[in-house]
């Protein structure tokens, strides 16, 4: 059988040389250097049907002996190290470029794009050393702080997600109405629990802002505490369902992108790079999910009103002369006010972390 010569795609980084050889379910792959030239010779389906492929290249400057290569069921991949860290300006040693050989432009990157990526792995790695290490060598006392409560946040707010979730697929439209009396236990503690955010913030072990966690926590838990909490009529709405479920999506997301991004070593899968997708996600999902949360939290406060006039709980009472009581209702109706006012000062805060994070990587580019 007379060997054939395969399409061949290349690309390079300052230490190693990149192939992509086009054969199809390769078989008996035989790849090794000797004096510099790689030989490549295997059985598979090329670019005219099944045969047997074979090329060789003689590189421009010297590359190490040892060739790594994986089949798989469309390509072969060959990664070959250079001698010396450096860039070259082609990858043969003689000018002309064998007609099978052509860049691959799914890997190629130009020399400042590749330095660029060398500085972008280095600053991961030593984030990923420094968050793992403190001065002494051993987990810093503040890491392990935040990444257990994080974990313990992530784990009691995907309990919820998760409960509700297969509550109503199981039971349908009764688990709406009995969302309060079967999760409320849960996001009590969660809740109770976050006011750490604040402190977090207040005392600098975490970088942002402590107004906007602090109207974030405190409005939360006004509508979990007070409306939820304090009246019966409120906790067999719907209204008590749709603001569990929102809360909790926002946090089960909030909370393991702390655990990838801020301490990646706990977090294998996450470990040593960074997901674009995820990056996007923990920059975009706020869009739809916070107005959500807030617009519940209005709707819960806007339904408790008449009930508090009704009840008149927490009223406060007046001198004779001025009336009976002075009813909670009012304060409600001031405090929607002031809880839009904070929605719109946490977007904003939100969007800008946004747009820095976004402008930064497209300098960066």
């Amino acid at each position: 059988m007379m060997a054939l010569t395969p399409l061949v795609y290349w690309a390079q980084r300052h230490e190693k040389i990149y192939l992509r050889v086009e054969l199809t379910d390769a078989q008996n792959i035989d790849a090794h250097v000797h004096e510099n030239i790689l030989h490549f010779q295997a059985l598979g389906h090329g670019v005219k049907g099944q045969n047997l492929y074979e090329f060789s290249i003689e590189f421009l400057l010297p590359v190490k002996s040892q060739v790594a290569f994986k089949s798989t069921q469309r390509q072969v991949n060959i990664t070959v190290r250079k001698n010396q860290r450096g860039w070259w300006e082609r990858l043969t040693k003689q000018e002309r470029k064998p007609l099978f050989l052509a860049p691959d432009f799914d890997r190629w990157l130009d020399e400042s794009d590749a330095e660029m990526e060398i500085r972008e792995k280095e600053e991961r790695r030593n984030k990923w050393k420094a968050s793992w290490h403190n001065e002494n060598g051993y987990i810093s006392l503040k890491t392990g702080f935040l990444y257990t409560y994080n974990l313990v946040q992530y784990l009691g707010f995907s309990w919820i997600f998760v409960n509700m979730t297969i509550r109503l697929l199981k039971f349908g439209e009764d688990s709406v109405y009995d969302t309060f009396h079967t999760i409320s236990g849960v996001m009590f503690f969660c809740q109770i629990l976050a006011a750490v955010e604040v402190l977090n913030a207040a005392f600098g072990l975490v970088r942002t802002g402590v107004i906007p966690t602090l109207i974030q926590v405190l409005g939360r838990n006004f509508v979990l505490f007070i409306i939820f909490g304090c009246l019966e009529e409120m906790q067999n709405k719907p209204v008590v369902f749709f603001a569990f479920y929102l809360w909790s999506a926002i946090e089960i997301f909030r909370n393991v992108m702390r655990l990838c991004f801020r301490y990646p070593f706990y977090m294998l899968g996450c470990f040593n790079s960074e997901w674009k997708i995820l990056t996007w996600l923990r920059y975009s999902l706020w869009m739809p999910l916070y107005p959500l949360g807030a617009l519940a939290e209005a709707v819960a406060v806007v339904q408790s009103i008449p009930i508090f006039d009704k009840s008149n709980l927490f009223s406060i009472p007046l001198p004779k002369a001025m009336g009976t009581s002075l009813s909670f209702s009012y304060f409600l109706r001031a405090y929607l006010v002031v809880m839009f006012l904070g929605i719109f000062i946490n977007l904003r805060h939100l969007y800008k972390q946004r747009q820095k994070r976004f402008r930064t990587k497209k300098k960066a580019h």
